[in-house]
């Protein structure tokens, strides 16, 4: 299982999250992940940097570390664009570029209404999802779809896409990955290093591919407990 962190982009400037992948790259963490959301869940007057140029200056600043959006939410941008802006992303990566895509949900809904962006029902805004994330895989971006509804599980099944889960439990990625599917995991972890490598070896033996913590876990604690995990996970010598 790789292991990734969200970066700190609820910030007026660009340097603190550009340092934290940097870090993060040169401490063997596998991936950097950024929100797309307007400003921070529930705290409309603190800033937050724009996903899609924050992943352009890491795809320029650093050079082996995967980068990704957890999740670009669907409504934003008009599909098409949307479209531009992950295969741009893509492209600035060398490949190196995984793209969460989302629906959003009614805590996100008061950002779109905040800047007079239509909210479409959740059936249209699969429907949107969907074209999206298979538009995204015939170009060989990898896309995890978020959620876990059933609707939209069966969205990731058609579109040949991993499901991402943000704070389920081992169970739920058990369930899901017991039928084939592709499971990606985020959410918070916390507490030292053992704790931690604790929490993400339950999520490996759930089968989870990637698990992706929330800043502002340390650094250096995710990156040990990363060590250990793979450590751990390794298979025996001949």
């Amino acid at each position: 299982m790789k292991i990734g962190i969200t970066l700190p982009q609820f910030e007026d400037e660009a340097d603190t999250a550009i340092e934290a992948a940097r870090r993060a790259e040169s401490l063997g963490i596998d991936g950097v992940f950024c929100f797309d959301h307007l400003w921070p869940m529930g705290q409309p007057g603190r800033p937050a940097l724009s996903s899609a140029p924050l992943l352009g200056a890491l795809a320029a600043s650093t050079s082996t570390i995967a980068i990704g959006t957890l999740v670009a939410r669907i409504g934003l941008l008009p599909d098409a664009v949307l479209l531009a802006v992950l295969s741009t992303l893509d492209r600035l990566s060398d490949g190196r570029f995984i793209a969460g895509i989302g629906t959003g949900d009614g805590k996100s809904r008061r950002e779109n209404e905040a800047y007079g962006i239509p909210v479409d029902d959740a059936g249209l805004r699969r429907e949107h999802l969907a074209a999206v994330a298979t538009a995204a895989v015939q170009r060989g971006i990898p896309v995890w779809v978020g959620g876990g509804q059933p609707k939209t599980v069966a969205l990731a099944r058609t579109a040949g896409t991993a499901v991402n889960l943000w704070e389920g439990d081992a169970v739920q990625v058990a369930e899901l990955a017991a039928t084939g599917m592709e499971v990606t995991w985020g959410g918070p972890v916390e507490g030292a290093a053992p704790g931690v490598t604790a929490r993400l070896l339950e999520l490996a033996g759930a089968g989870a591919t990637w698990a992706v913590c929330a800043w502002p876990a340390s650094l250096e604690t995710i990156a040990e407990a990363a060590d250990e995990l793979r450590r751990l996970t390794a298979s025996p010598g001949p």
